[in-house]
């Protein structure tokens, strides 16, 4: 039987969602070491990145 897309679409959204708390565990709170560094990792890019965008579009405005 073929399933309708929005319900492939759900069943993916909830799969996700258990994979997620199965990986994390039912109980455990606050982020990981690997979540801090992956976000100072993101921030460092978009603000060592930033001025260097405003003064592009500066020079091509």
């Amino acid at each position: 039987m073929v399933r309708p897309i929005s319900e492939e679409i759900a069943g993916a959204i909830l799969n996700n969602q258990n994979d997620a708390a199965s990986h994390y565990g039912a109980g455990q709170q606050g982020f990981s070491t690997e979540d801090i560094i992956w976000a100072v990792g993101i921030w460092s890019v978009i603000l060592t990145l930033s001025p260097v965008i405003v003064f592009y579009m500066l020079m091509v405005a």
